[in-house]
């Protein structure tokens, strides 16, 4: 690695989850998030405590209640770290419930710069078998590597495995390996401090599109997830529709739907979804099921959310609908 880029500095931001968990009872399932902060969890790796690191608490959540607030945050100081000149990248302590959809807020809204690696534990900073230093440790080299390489982009190193930002979601809601690529594979591993590029893997770069003015708002437009499934209707729609004023900023904006199969739902969800539609709501199609995503045809009347998850597709509507973009999942 070149001179300036050891001696560069890695900065590593935490925003609570599981990786800075600790047991109330000595289990590893009673846990509270959230405990420690982000100082302490860099502490905890005998390896870092020889390299320029520097620490930032952002937020300090579990990362089931990650909201807004937190992720303007996090963008607002993510451009100020990455404009720094002895900046080589960021680390981002993260929960892993969330972990993908943050993932992909920061690939539309992080400056094109530098690598911006995510990170997260399934166990808590007290277990025995935690995984967080681990996975910190590797995070970091990650975001080294990738910088004495070039490489701008958002990704997410877990359990050895380097996942791009816009492919991470969590496929295993105890297991220590939980996170997958959806179908995508890897685009690195990493073993002993070592990164091993996949063939063929390409990083891509976050789209930068933030902007000045998003900092002041209060919420996103809103956007909400429905279920098509046996049984299906249009209540939920209507209400959503019923509950805000057109003249409410916080009135529905988006929906996005999770489809049954290859992006297909109830009969009886079509009228409501039309009536929400020509009340301005723009509707995405994605699909509940864990592989394949939706894609487009031709004779397509309602657009699709191709490999996006629903959480995902929501994040990428909202930020759509905040930045006054044509709507597409692009």
């Amino acid at each position: 690695m070149h001179d300036a880029l050891a001696s560069g500095v890695v900065v590593v931001m935490g925003t609570g989850g599981t990786i800075a968990g600790v047991s109330t009872t000595g289990r590893d399932q009673d846990y509270l998030a959230a405990q420690l902060d982000v100082t302490q969890l860099v502490a905890a790796v005998p390896t870092l405590a020889t390299q320029p690191i520097e620490s930032l608490q952002v937020a300090q959540l579990d990362s089931k209640d990650m909201g807004w607030d937190v992720w303007r945050a996090l963008v607002q100081a993510l451009s100020e770290a990455l404009a720094r000149p002895d900046v080589l990248g960021v680390v981002i302590t993260h929960g892993s419930d969330t972990l993908d959809e943050t993932a992909w807020l920061l690939h539309l809204l992080a400056p094109p710069l530098k690598p911006v690696v995510l990170t997260a534990a399934m166990r808590p900073a007290s277990s025995v078998e935690a995984d967080g230093p681990r996975n910190l440790a590797d995070a970091v080299c990650v975001a080294r590597w990738a910088a004495d390489q070039g490489l701008a982009g958002v990704v997410a190193v877990l359990e050895g495995k380097v996942w791009a930002g816009t492919d991470v979601r969590k496929a295993h809601s105890r297991d220590i390996d939980a996170f997958d690529g959806g179908g995508a594979e890897p685009l690195a591993l990493v073993s002993d401090g070592q990164v091993m590029p996949i063939a063929d893997a390409v990083w891509v770069p976050p789209r930068g599109q933030w902007l000045q003015s998003m900092s002041a708002l209060p919420h996103l437009p809103r956007v909400e997830i429905i279920t098509s499934h046996a049984d299906a209707d249009g209540a939920v729609v209507d209400a959503l529709l019923a509950t805000w004023p057109a003249s409410d900023e916080r009135r529905l904006r988006g929906l996005v739907v999770a489809c049954t199969g290859h992006g297909t739902w109830h009969r009886e969800l079509e009228p409501a979804l039309l009536r929400a539609r020509r009340a301005g709501v723009v509707v995405w199609r994605s699909s509940r099921v864990a592989r394949g995503g939706v894609e487009s045809r031709p004779d397509d009347t309602w657009p699709v959310a191709g490999r996006l998850t629903p959480a995902q597709a929501r994040v990428v509507l909202a930020i759509t609908l905040a930045l006054r973009a044509p709507p597409g999942p692009g």
